[in-house]
């Protein structure tokens, strides 16, 4: 790992500038990297049920490749805002079979969208090399073991609570310091347990417990959480808020999902998860190069 400035990292552009993965390093050079989303359920809020089908989930898997994406996510449960649980062997039996089919035969590496222990850990033995917690190592105690023995990275996300009722009336006292104090103290319990550091992203969980102003203001001013000193994610994608901003349902949010990802990748995020994987690239390339020009 890059390291700069150990000791004030929140006067760094980056305090890490690679993620390593097991089989491959992934630069963080200032243009954001594309995690595409690929559900595999039948509830999920965008997407539910059209990709349950394994066949049309590994096709989907090397389009969303082929359209540039630098990370695929594999969820097996839907964590929209009311949503139930499914049960870990349900949550196994979606998603391990495709990650298997679709290890060493994608040129990305592929990350499960889980906050189970034991749905980490087959997930992670079928091929995949990262988890994406939704819930910052809180929901099970046995993750954080299962991360630190596999030497995986890990995004850390900050939620209220379990998206069943995480929309209950979310208030926070500073939204932005409230957050990041909850992800300090994640990334302190993750360190404690033996996750390597260089290997933690944050992200601050755009649509987890937060209204539409909570979410606007974590895009306004997504910057200040580079003070955490790890790598950033977001995931603003077609999500409720934009909706309500602009009075649209989710299938006509692309636009507003992309005014997201440019403020996104203007303010220093270094992935952004995303459905519509090319339009998201593009214009995150766009706003890259505005932002680096003169710099020569």
């Amino acid at each position: 790992m890059n390291r700069i400035d150990r000791e004030n990292p929140s006067h760094n552009s980056q305090y890490y500038s690679s993620l390593a993965f097991q089989n491959r390093i992934l630069t963080l050079n200032g243009v954001p990297r594309i995690m595409g989303i690929l559900n595999v359920t039948e509830d999920s809020f965008y997407d539910g049920g059209r990709f349950s089908d394994f066949s049309r989930a590994r096709d989907q898997a090397r389009r969303l490749v082929e359209e540039g994406a630098d990370i695929i996510d594999i969820g097996g449960e839907s964590t929209r805002p009311g949503s139930d649980p499914v049960p870990e062997e349900e949550e196994i039996k979606r998603v391990v079979p495709l990650i298997e089919s679709l290890s060493g035969r994608i040129p990305v590496p592929i990350s499960i969208d889980t906050y189970k222990a034991a749905v980490a850990r087959k997930a992670l033995e079928a091929g995949a090399e990262m988890v994406n917690d939704i819930s910052a190592l809180s929901f099970d105690p046995g993750l954080v073991e299962v991360i630190a023995e596999t030497g995986a990275p890990v995004v850390l996300m900050h939620t209220l609570d379990r998206p069943k009722v995480m929309q209950s009336n979310p208030v926070y006292q500073d939204v932005i310091g409230d957050i990041s104090d909850s992800l300090r103290a994640s990334i302190q319990k993750a360190e404690e347990h033996g996750i390597d550091p260089g290997r933690i992203v944050v992200d601050p969980g755009i649509g987890f417990g937060k209204t539409v102003d909570h979410n606007l203001i974590i895009l306004k001013r997504l910057a200040e959480f580079r003070k955490l000193g790890k790598p950033i994610l977001i995931g603003p994608s077609r999500k409720s808020f934009i909706g309500k901003v602009l009075d649209e349902p989710v299938e006509d949010r692309l636009e507003g999902t992309l005014a997201a990802v440019a403020l996104a990748a203007w303010q220093g995020a270094d992935i952004i998860r995303v459905h519509d994987v090319r339009a998201a690239k593009k214009v995150s390339r766009m706003v890259s190069a505005v932002k680096s020009c003169g710099q020569g």
